[in-house]
């Protein structure tokens, strides 16, 4: 048996007070990404991120995604891992519609990746460090949820991960409103993201509606 067996004991799995080590340490490099922030109204739901600021001559990397056509996602963690799960969610995506000739609901998207998420737990390698936000419209209405890298998730109509996550999320909370209009969310994801980082950001937004079951993205600017 290989030292690198998860049966080989060499490994610890499970620290003192019963936690997941490589789980708690890929939710510490989530803690460290980009502030990103999901708000879900019954009309509407919006996903807006941070871009971090890169070298002057590199183009900063894409932070809000389109899994299928009514369905967007956004992450926060290492941009790699971030970029690996949206390749995972458009494929289950497109197999579901090959297969059953309709789009994929939001619900069974983020148990797919739930679940792709933990198995990444019960074998000795590294967990993904990312944590990725859904949001979608379709026959059950707008949805979002969170999928954190142990495959817990969450369905709700706000919520924060990245830096200063918390700080960012009680801002939502404490604002939001079922009756939010599009560009009140939007200035309210903004409004958390600046809160937390303490300066005004560069934030990336997509926005998926009830009834056109879209999702587009909406370009980045300065915030206000």
């Amino acid at each position: 048996m290989s030292e690198s067996s998860p049966n080989s004991g060499r490994f610890p799995f499970y620290g003192p007070q019963g936690r997941l080590v490589l789980v708690d340490s890929a939710l510490e490099a989530v803690s460290r990404g980009s502030t990103t922030i999901g708000i879900r109204t019954p009309k509407f739901a919006i996903l807006s991120s941070q871009i971090k600021p890169t070298h002057p001559l590199i183009e900063p990397s894409e932070k809000i995604f389109s899994i299928d056509y009514h369905v967007g996602a956004t992450g926060s963690g290492y941009i790699g891992d971030i970029l690996q799960l949206i390749d995972t969610l458009r494929l289950e995506a497109q197999k579901h519609k090959l297969t059953y000739e309709s789009p994929i609901d939001t619900d069974s998207l983020a148990k797919h990746l739930s679940t792709y998420l933990h198995n990444y737990t019960t074998y000795a390698v590294r967990p993904q460090a990312a944590s990725i936000i859904l949001a979608g419209a379709d026959e059950t209405g707008v949805q979002m949820y969170q999928v954190d890298p142990s495959g817990t998730f969450f369905r709700g109509s706000g919520f924060a991960i990245g830096q200063a996550a918390d700080m960012a999320l009680d801002v939502v909370t404490k604002e939001y409103s079922a009756d939010l209009t599009q560009q009140q969310a939007i200035d309210l994801s903004k409004k958390a993201i600046e809160k937390a980082l303490g300066e005004k950001p560069i934030v990336e937004t997509g926005i998926v509606l009830s009834g056109e079951n879209t999702f587009h993205k909406i370009p980045f600017e300065k915030g206000n």
